[in-house]
Order: structure tokens, then sequence, then C-alpha cells
């Protein structure tokens, strides 16, 4: 059986890995990136209808300034996203389990939204609602992470970031099986890798069914 080699920030490295073995799975972390806080000011919470979540570290990262925003409905993205809202205290009227643009169309159109991001987020093209969006968390690369586990592995791709990153560092690509959490992100992984495969459903369950189905398949020739 092929290794899965994580390369999302802590603490989803050490959580997705804790998910794959008790699947049985052999699993190691090598994070990429580093997840930390940026300076951000909360703006009033009276001019939204709602508070757009598509990441848990939005909660994790946000601080004190999470306090006054409470009053909002959280509105989610993934299942790890919501829970972490919900033990922050918040009120989560919808989550999503097809990422930011099902989860935006499923909604009402017309409500103002705040959204809690990543410096990287990349807005939606068609959104129907009013959105405004605050980084309160950023992923700054790893310099030097440690590599040498990805041979005849599989690795798994949890946003497009990772897969852009993954393929600036790795050359010899023809024994690694890519499992992505979505097209994008299987998209930016690139070529020449022995297999690439986006999971059924942008979350780590899917993603790891993928790769639980990947790992028994051996490289090709």
């Amino acid at each position: 059986m092929r290794r899965v080699v994580v390369l999302r920030p802590e603490p989803g490295a050490s959580e997705t890995v804790a998910r794959a073995r008790k699947l049985g799975l052999d699993a190691v972390a090598i994070p990429l990136f580093e997840v930390e806080a940026v300076d951000w000011s909360a703006p009033e919470a009276g001019g939204f209808d709602g508070l757009l979540l598509t990441s848990a570290n939005a909660v994790r990262h946000g601080g004190q300034q999470l306090q006054g925003l409470r009053g909002l409905p959280v509105y989610a993205v993934g299942k790890a996203t919501g829970e972490a809202a919900r033990e922050a205290g918040f009120d989560v009227k919808s989550v999503g389990d097809a990422g930011v643009d099902r989860l935006l169309g499923s909604i009402e159109p017309d409500l103002k939204l705040l959204h809690l991001c990543g410096e990287d987020w990349k807005a939606p093209e068609q959104a129907s609602q009013d959105i405004t969006a605050v980084p309160v968390y950023r992923s700054r690369a790893l310099p030097e992470p440690d590599l040498g586990a990805v041979g005849d592995s599989v690795v798994l791709i949890h946003s497009p970031r990772a897969g852009r990153r993954l393929a600036e560092l790795v050359d010899d690509r023809g024994m690694i099986a890519i499992a992505a959490i979505s097209d994008v992100a299987a998209e930016a992984a690139g070529e020449g890798w022995d297999t690439v495969e986006a999971a059924e459903k942008p979350d780590d369950e899917a993603l790891l069914a993928l790769a639980a189905r990947l790992c028994n398949k051996p490289p090709r020739q």
C-alpha cells in the first residue's frame, strides 16, 4: 500500500493524518505552509446580513474582533468550518458541502455578506450577493519542506496554492499520485504525475476515500 502525504498547514494536517490512520492508511504530514493571523479591523456588524466563512482558519485566527460579529448568522463552506464557527459561539445558518459557488447559489441573492478570508482569496466571479472580503489570516510558504517521503506516494492537495507549490518543488513526478480536493486544485498541480484525480466533494471525507482507492492502485510503469 502506498503512503499518504498530507501537505496542508497545521492543525489541519494532523487532523487529516489522524482520519487517514483510522482508515488504515499509512499517512504522514509535510506541511508546505504555515497559517498566521494578520492585522485587521472589523467593520460594523449592522452593515451586513451575515458572515461568510470559507475556512476554519478565519475563526482560529480572527482574534478578539470576532466578538463584535457574533450577532451575524454564518454561512459556512465545509463541515469543519461550520463546526469551528459553532464552537466560537456563532449561529450557523447554512453549511455548504460543495464549494463556495454552490453555497452562494443556495442562499438569498440580495444578502450583504462579510467574508472573513485569507490574503490569497479570489472572489467568485458570479456571486449574486454583495460580498465584502476582509483578510484575517495568511498562509506563509515554508522555505525548505522535507519532501523525501513523497516518492511512490499519494499526495493530498487541499488547495490550488498547495498544488502550485508542490509543482514548484518536485521535478520527479512519475511515481506520485495526486488526490485533490477540487478540480481547480488538481489543475493547479500541473502535469507529469502518475495520476491526478479530484474528490467527488470538497471535504476531507471524500478526499480520503479517493486517497484510499489510489493507495491500492500501483503506479504506472
